[in-house]
């Protein structure tokens, strides 16, 4: 089992980038998943997410309007438009096999029991 990001990098202000998770080991369609992202010295913070029954979607309101999750069978992705100083954090993908952990007013990270090794994403210009 193995889900694996990629699509991190330096960006400046304003700029655009979109993160890949590649998972292996399991069948993603089966498993609510998301995104998350911490900074040094705090705790990691859910970010985005997909439920995996009614594909309800969930925005933290920091980033709502900028970051587009998606997911196909084999990837999940997540859009980052208009990217803020603030973004700048390592970015993890995650999955849930519960299918629990992902609602239209939360996301509840000890759902997710399946973790990706994080992407650095810096925004700076």
């Amino acid at each position: 089992v193995q889900l694996v990001e990629s699509g991190g990098g330096l960006v400046q202000p304003g700029g655009s980038l979109r993160l890949s998770c590649a998972v292996s080991g399991f069948e993603l369609a089966y498993y609510t998943v998301g995104w998350f992202r911490q900074v040094p010295g705090k705790a990691r913070e859910g970010v985005s997410c997909i439920n995996r029954g009614d594909g309800t979607t969930y925005y933290a309101t920091s980033v709502k309007g900028r970051f587009t999750i998606s997911r196909d069978n084999a990837k999940m992705y997540l859009q980052m438009n208009n990217l803020k100083p603030e973004d700048t954090a390592v970015y993890y993908c995650a999955a849930a096999d519960s299918g629990y952990g992902c609602y239209s007013h939360g996301i509840t990270q000890v759902e997710y029991d399946k973790w990706g090794q994080g992407t650095q994403v810096s925004v700076s210009s």
